[in-house]
């Protein structure tokens, strides 16, 4: 439900979004679609057949240069600074906790996005 809001508001906002229902499939879109495709990338930490963290550590492995520069965003109920790091030393970018406010993901997509370029 979480991904169903998220990508309602932005695609509101103008963004053009694609979802996945796990890991697994986040990171074949990702390595199936041309470089430069996607602009960043939300990873739910807990998804089914993957998890975002090994997700993320595969999408970093993939031999191209937008694996290791598109952003990567946690996205999860794991809030604890402990979590975080968790997230960071996989290769993410950036740590949202649950519950969402659009404001703050719309502003660290923004940060990180500028960031990578």
């Amino acid at each position: 439900m979480n991904a169903e809001i998220i990508q309602t508001l932005l695609t509101d906002d103008g963004a053009n979004v694609t979802v996945v229902e796990d890991g697994q499939r986040a990171v074949d879109q990702f390595k199936n679609a041309p470089q430069g495709t996607f602009d960043a990338i939300l990873m739910d930490i807990m998804m089914p057949v993957m998890d975002g963290l090994t997700a993320t550590k595969e999408i970093r492995s993939i031999k191209r240069d937008d694996a290791a520069q598109i952003p990567i965003i946690a996205m999860t109920a794991n809030a604890f600074e402990e979590d975080a790091k968790k997230c960071f030393a996989a290769g993410m970018n950036a740590h949202l906790a649950k519950p969402f406010q659009i404001d703050k993901v719309e502003k660290t997509l923004v940060q990180c996005i500028h960031k990578s370029i």
